[in-house]
């Protein structure tokens, strides 16, 4: 089959997806910020589904409506062939998306999603990295709340740390000084479809504990713990476990492989949120390492924060470097919204505008991706202009 070249896609991105609770917001963030000055389309099941959601969310009804079906892969392959870069809210990944990633490796389209499912992230670099290679189709995983501020806060700090020291800092230290805000109905959706695959299939739980499991090639040095409650006496707080860590770990390691060691083969990184000083700071600790609501209680898939509360949603984080004479570079990633859904709905579509218009080709030509190596700079930079997130070396 021959592939058409993406100078001649009719698209620069079409949301698939576009029904769902996230994927409604995407494309009222697209037409908000671009309206017709880039070229996109809403993609789903069902047509009629489609023209409520674009005028419920005020699209522009001149906006293309494309009829897409996760379990047509007829119907997933014309979209591919259509568009510079698919970009998918369709999850839990692992039941809805191995199919699709298939359509945009065969027709060489680049592709970003919400994933947060570790497995099914291995499974996809095993099953579609060489093929995506020849193909030169970018699929680049995980571009929402998990883990654009993270992989990218990394790559920030170590941007800063070359300039200073000439060499990336060997240890850093991502740490959730405030947030407010929601996780999403799919991100319960895909932790649940996790376990239950996790159950029957035993190597599945070592992917999901081990930190370098996305870099099939690679075991890089012991990392620090995370899991439990600690004191940090430099950073005058204690901190828990933060509950995304185990996937933003991962695709720090991934970014980190896939840009020739760029951060070292001996870099640690570990990822908890801050809960203050004192007793105080300690029993909040234990209170958030004792959290088991995500599981017990789950939202929804399609349900999701008020428009208020998404709005008034925020996140910041804290990346600190540890030099080897004791001093510290730290770098700060905010966000404006609220990390699940408003921000998460911003920075997947910049993601997607990224590859179409600011790096048409990577270095490394197609792969299996993460945010920092398939995009750099170009990301950050239309993240502080678009998407209402910061980066700032503040020490």
């Amino acid at each position: 089959m021959s592939i058409i070249p993406k100078s001649d896609r009719k698209f620069d991105v079409i949301v698939f997806g576009a029904t769902g609770f996230t994927g409604r917001l995407v494309a009222e963030y697209l037409q908000a910020e671009y309206g017709h000055d880039v070229k996109w389309a809403m993609a789903g099941r069902s047509g009629k589904k489609l023209e409520a959601v674009r005028d419920e969310m005020g699209v522009a009804k001149d906006i293309p409506l494309i009829i897409a079906d996760s379990a047509d892969a007829s119907s997933l392959a014309a979209m591919a062939s259509l568009t510079k870069v698919v970009l998918t809210t369709v999850g839990p990944y692992q039941l809805y998306g191995t199919d699709l990633v298939g359509a945009c490796v065969a027709n060489g389209t680049d592709y970003v999603d919400l994933c947060g499912e570790p497995a099914w992230m291995r499974d996809i670099i095993d099953g579609f990295d060489g093929q995506a290679k020849e193909s030169g189709a970018r699929i680049v995983l995980s571009c929402g709340f998990d883990s654009i501020p993270f992989d990218m806060g990394v790559y920030f700090l170590q941007q800063e740390a070359k300039k200073r020291t000439g060499a990336a800092v060997e240890t850093v230290r991502g740490r959730v000084r405030k947030m407010k805000g929601t996780f999403s109905g799919g991100t319960a959706a895909s932790f649940k479809e996790s376990m239950k695959r996790a159950m029957k299939e035993p190597h599945v739980l070592e992917w999901l504990k081990d930190p370098f499991s996305l870099t099939p090639d690679f075991d890089g040095v012991p990392q620090p713990a995370g899991h439990k409650p600690m004191e940090e006496a430099d950073l005058g707080s204690w901190a828990a476990p933060f509950i995304m860590a185990s996937i933003n770990t991962k695709n720090v390691h991934r970014s980190n492989v896939l840009m020739d060691y760029a951060y070292g083969k001996d870099f640690k990184y570990s990822e908890m949120m801050l809960t203050g000083p004192g007793e105080q700071g300690e029993k909040i600790a234990h209170h958030v390492a004792n959290d088991d609501s995500m599981a017990k209680n789950p939202p929804k898939p399609g349900e999701g924060p008020s428009k208020e509360e998404r709005e008034t949603g925020f996140y910041d984080v804290m990346f600190v470097g540890d030099l080897e004479n004791g001093e510290k570079i730290i770098a700060g990633v905010t966000g404006d919204k609220d990390p699940g859904y408003g921000s998460t709905s911003k920075m997947i579509a910049e993601a997607a505008l990224t590859l179409a218009l600011d790096v048409p080709n990577s270095k490394k030509g197609g792969g299996v991706y993460t945010s920092a190596p398939a995009m750099g700079d170009a990301l950050i930079d239309r993240l502080t202009k678009h998407a209402g997130l910061t980066f700032k070396i503040e020490a």
